[in-house]
């Protein structure tokens, strides 16, 4: 593998963790190359020019050379523009990364999702909104190839709002007799709406939520998130 040399590279950092005495591992999420680690030699020491700068959230300018897993970071600048989150609107960003960090491949370029995750931060720090989670989660399915079935059931036939139905995994929506007749229950009115991107009945946005609980949780062979951990026993306190 040819030793490679990339600059200039919009990227946020996912986790970081320590690396010897002096240094860090990155996860950074890139434009152009996807999620990968990075090496960054003495981040951790007191006068490094890293110190502080590798947080998670804001966005980055990286440059980093080298070949293997990890890379080494040469150089990271700040970019600016994206306030600092605080509260709720944190929990929900470490949520993020947590996906991105379980779900998305190496070195798998995504720069559409990419765009995706800046906009839902900036919207986070305006204050945080229930809807752009639901819609961060179905752009990450959607470009990893898991795409929801909502414009249509299993069989074909168009969405009736008035309808019920079982989302079937791997299958897509199943018309029920009557409603709460599945665990994973949802309303035809939700179904479009979701397929809209449209959160603005309160109904959709709560039935949208376990919908999307359990399809992660598949995708993510059942690993219980931290971070939804956490949060709830912040919430039981």
């Amino acid at each position: 593998m040819l030793r490679q040399r990339i600059d200039g590279q919009a990227a946020y950092v996912l986790h970081t963790y320590p690396f010897r005495e002096t240094s860090l591992i990155i996860e950074v999420f890139s434009r152009d190359h996807g999620r990968l680690a990075l090496l960054a030699r003495g981040a951790r020491r007191p006068r490094s020019p890293l110190r502080g700068l590798l947080m998670a959230f804001q966005p980055l300018e990286l440059g980093w050379s080298g070949k293997g897993e990890v890379r080494t970071l040469m150089k990271a600048e700040w970019q600016g523009g994206q306030p600092l989150l605080a509260g709720k609107a944190l929990f929900c960003g470490y949520y993020l990364n947590e996906l991105l960090l379980h779900l998305l491949p190496r070195e798998d370029a995504h720069e559409r999702l990419f765009a995706v995750y800046a906009e839902t931060l900036r919207r986070f720090a305006e204050g945080l909104h229930e809807a752009d989670l639901r819609r961060f989660e179905r752009a990450l399915l959607g470009e990893l190839g898991y795409g929801l079935t909502l414009a249509h059931d299993a069989e074909g036939e168009a969405i009736d709002a008035d309808a019920h139905y079982a989302y079937a995994i791997e299958r897509g929506p199943v018309r029920l007799k009557s409603p709460g007749a599945s665990a994973l229950s949802v309303s035809g009115r939700a179904l479009i709406d979701m397929n809209r991107d449209d959160f603005s009945d309160p109904r959709s946005l709560a039935e949208a939520k376990p919908l999307m609980r359990a399809l992660i949780a598949h995708y993510t062979g059942g690993k219980g998130l931290e971070t939804r951990k956490i949060f709830l026993e912040l919430q039981e306190l």
